[in-house]
């Protein structure tokens, strides 16, 4: 318990992204796990916005962020419905038919984890997993100690993660359009001409989470297409 308070400790003194990445990762190191994901997210009616800190390793980013694996990666699946924790393994993915998921995933490193969401009030949602590249032990409730000491984590980060993530990473604002930090990234980029293949590549994200993000970008300009979006959003002083 000491090395969660003094995570816990660390949390209340953190002023920025950097300090929030460090504290997480050196909170799940404590836990006993490799890799950790801490993810910020606010739905949109149309859509959802995705902020996030992590240590994913750059050969396994592509398919950490594609949005199409979400939908059907049992482990997401349990968090965007329930809040309460889950402790996963290979055994998990082959129950729920998608053990090439695990075999995929577990040439990184991830191989077992426990992951945690809180699901709180205006759409606000926090995701917390930590990863490891070796079973879970032995004991009659592998996972569980871990779990109940994420969860607590994640409740104590939600605050700072939402202030800093959202707030301080945030939004590029002008007559009422609210556009968050990729979204304005992404539609710099589409100005210059680059397809979303090739801002996936300057960016290090997958050509789907590209999409999405322009996507979410002309709804909220209220525009039908990217070449309208970045007019738009131009002509609003949201682009330079």
């Amino acid at each position: 318990m000491r090395r969660l308070t003094e995570c816990l400790e660390a949390l209340a003194s953190v002023d920025g992204i950097d300090g929030l990445r460090d504290v997480t990762i050196r909170f799940a190191a404590r836990l006993g796990f490799d890799f950790v994901s801490a993810t910020v997210v606010i739905d949109r009616g149309q859509g959802a916005d995705f902020y996030c800190v992590d240590n994913t390793p750059d050969a396994y980013r592509s398919a950490f962020e594609n949005e199409a694996r979400f939908r059907v990666d049992p482990v997401s699946q349990h968090c965007k419905l329930s809040s309460s924790p889950i402790i996963w393994d290979q055994a998990t993915y082959v129950r729920a038919g998608r053990g090439e998921l695990w075999e995929e995933q577990a040439q990184h490193g991830y191989k077992a984890g426990v992951a945690v969401a809180l699901h709180l009030p205006g759409g606000r949602h926090l995701l917390v997993g930590v990863d490891r590249d070796r079973p879970h032990g032995r004991a009659p409730e592998p996972g569980w100690r871990q779990a109940a000491e994420l969860l607590l984590f994640a409740s104590c980060a939600e605050g700072v993660a939402t202030r800093l993530l959202v707030s301080r990473q945030g939004f590029a604002t002008a007559q009422g359009v609210a556009l968050s930090w990729r979204e304005r990234e992404v539609l710099q980029w589409a100005m210059e001409g680059k397809t979303a293949w090739e801002i996936g590549r300057i960016l290090a994200i997958s050509e789907q989470t590209v999409v999405r993000h322009l996507g979410h970008a002309a709804h909220k300009l209220e525009c039908v297409n990217k070449v309208q979006a970045v007019a738009k959003a131009l002509r609003l002083g949201l682009l330079s």
